[in-house]
C-alpha cells in the first residue's frame, strides 16, 4: 500500500516552485489542472489539483481552504536543512527545538497555509 496526500488548490504554479525549489522534489507527472511531484529520495509523493475541473467528481473538486492539516517530512540533518532554508530566505514559522521526547525539528509553511514540520526522528533514551 501507498498513500499518495492530495490538496485541491488554485495554487499548482506556485506549489510545483516551493515544493522543487525550496524543498528539493521532483515532478513525477503534470498536466493542465494536475501536479505531482515526489520526495528527492522518490519514497513518497504529493499531488495537487486544480478545483472544479470538470474531469473530477465532486468529492474532489472543492478547494482546500488552508487551515487543518500539516506534512511531516523526516530528514537525517535537520540543522543543515534548516539553515539552508534560513540562508535563502524561507520563513520559519517555528524555529528549531529538541523536544523531551527526542524530536528536533522545525517548521515552514507552503503557499496553500498547510504547515511543515522537517523533523530528525531520535530514539528516545
Amino acid at each position: 500500500m501507498k498513500l499518495n496526500a492530495g490538496i485541491v488548490t488554485h495554487k499548482l504554479a506556485e506549489s510545483k516552485v516551493f515544493y522543487t525549489q525550496v524543498l528539493g522534489f521532483g515532478v513525477s507527472f503534470e498536466n493542465e489542472f494536475y501536479l505531482l511531484l515526489h520526495t528527492p529520495s522518490k519514497e513518497a509523493e504529493i499531488s495537487f489539483l486544480l478545483p472544479n475541473h470538470p474531469t473530477q467528481q465532486p468529492l474532489f473538486q472543492a478547494p482546500f481552504m488552508g487551515k487543518g492539516m500539516y506534512l511531516t517530512i523526516e530528514v537525517e540533518d535537520v540543522d543543515k536543512i534548516y539553515n539552508q532554508l534560513k540562508n535563502n530566505g524561507i520563513e520559519i514559522k517555528i524555529d528549531i527545538r529538541d523536544e523531551p521526547w527526542g524530536d528536533r525539528h522545525f517548521a515552514i509553511e507552503d503557499p496553500n497555509g498547510i504547515g511543515i514540520d522537517i523533523v530528525k526522528y531520535s530514539p528516545q533514551d
